[in-house]
């Protein structure tokens, strides 16, 4: 029984060294500051980091160095707007009747690995068919398959002929009435049903849709969705539960109803106003732009067949008028959080974000941050992670090169470690 005790120590022990790791950093990204730091240590174990120091630190036996002398290192970048068991192509709108949630499911392991190798150590995932991103994120967390941490708002909830309805665009004998369940609601009962279905699901935060949408089958997508006292009950039954409340919203009527009402974040915000910018910064709430959504939209609605005719018809609209709106709700100091609506675009190019948020007038360190500590803030796990400090998880990542000076190198990460385990390393 000694010898066997002895063994499991020594094994234990073995694990623990081969997860203990110095990082010699070129320079550091500080994302609470937005400052960078120069020649810096970082040193993990047990998945979590020990220490961060100025100067190349020397490495002990018990330990691993990883030499990143070339790059910039930052925390594990964070999107707050993906869709990891879908990537939108010509056949997307067939495939809603083909496909079994276990071809979703196998789907989604691929996108959810393409998202960590860009180095997205969290995500949250804003809406998904048949709950299958609860169980992704559950194999992810049981170690089964490689991702980001997720945050899942399993099924959207919609009106009635909402974007999220799933019944939305079919013939009459296939429309039905969903329900609660399904996250169709109508009144401030089955709202608040909807939300309580989603906890029992095992949903982190909840995602609702305050307009109508880009891309799905309806005419119109800026149209408000919500009575006020729809929302409220939403909001006010997800603070029950602790949850997160995320509103997709284009119109500038619908973003304000969710905004009075206490979401946390507005997605898209396509028609964001004056006042709308007033009302955000009163009441705290944080714009998730995903400005890749209608910039890949827009190169595709010009490929002939791609969308419906009643999809691509709106999809004009969204050109020039982002970037724009955009550029305003920066300028006018709103949160912005990072998000990029990956699932519409291919997952894994979620960098791009980054030079898209560039062009409309953000400077590099505010996208980073928007990345990495700001959206922690929307999640409210700042103290975990966000930012590389003694006693949050070892989520790092590392660029080659300088991306302050050229956003475009977050296209093209080299090194992902996630919770002290190296994913990526080039």
């Amino acid at each position: 029984m000694k010898h066997l005790l002895t063994l499991v120590f020594l094994l234990s022990s073995a694990t623990a060294l081969a997860d203990s790791y110095v990082i010699h950093a070129k320079a550091l990204f500080d994302s609470v500051s937005g400052q960078v730091l120069e020649e810096q240590s970082i040193r993990v174990a047990d998945g979590k980091i020990i220490s961060v120091a100025a100067g190349y630190k020397d490495v002990t036996a018990d330990e691993k160095l990883i030499d990143l002398r070339d790059s910039t290192v930052m925390p594990g970048l964070m999107d707050m707007h993906v869709h990891l068991d879908m990537e939108l192509d010509p056949k997307s709108y067939s495939e809603k009747y083909t496909l079994n949630p276990a071809d979703r499911a196998f789907r989604s392991t691929v996108y959810a690995r393409r998202t960590l190798q860009a180095g997205f150590t969290t995500v949250r995932n804003t809406g998904d068919t048949d709950n299958v991103t609860i169980s992704l994120r559950n194999a992810i967390e049981q170690g089964l398959v490689d991702g980001p941490r997720i945050f899942t708002a399993g099924k959207g909830i919609s009106v009635t002929g909402g974007h999220m309805d799933p019944t939305s665009g079919n013939s009459y004998d296939l429309m039905g009435d969903p329900g609660p369940a399904d996250g169709v609601v109508n009144g401030p009962f089955e709202a608040r049903k909807a939300v309580r279905q989603r906890y029992k699901d095992g949903a982190d935060v909840i995602k609702l849709t305050a307009t109508g949408g880009m891309l799905s089958r309806t005419k119109n997508g800026q149209a408000p969705h919500f009575a006020m006292d729809e929302i409220e009950a939403i909001v006010e039954t997800a603070r029950d539960y602790g949850m997160v409340v995320a509103a997709h919203a284009h119109g500038a009527e619908g973003i304000k109803r969710a905004i009075r009402a206490g979401v946390d974040s507005i997605e898209h915000g396509t028609e964001l106003d004056d006042e709308g910018i007033r009302l955000m910064k009163k009441h705290d709430t944080y714009l998730v732009p995903t400005m890749m959504a209608p910039d890949f939209a827009v190169q595709q609605a010009r490929i002939d067949g791609f969308f419906p005719k009643i999809v691509q018809a709106k999809i004009s609209v969204f050109e020039q008028i982002v970037p724009a709106m955009v550029n305003k709700a920066y300028k006018s100091v709103v949160n912005i959080a990072f998000g990029t609506d990956s699932g519409v675009t291919p997952h894994g190019k979620n960098g791009k974000e980054f030079v898209l948020l560039a062009g409309a007038g953000m400077k590099p360190e505010h996208a980073l941050q928007a990345a990495t500590i700001n959206a922690a803030r929307l999640l409210r796990i700042e103290g975990e992670a966000g930012s590389i400090e003694a006693g949050k998880r070892a989520d790092v990542i590392a660029v080659k090169g300088d991306p302050l000076t050229d956003i475009s190198l977050m296209q093209n990460v080299n090194f992902v470690m996630k919770q002290g385990k190296i994913h990526k390393q080039e």
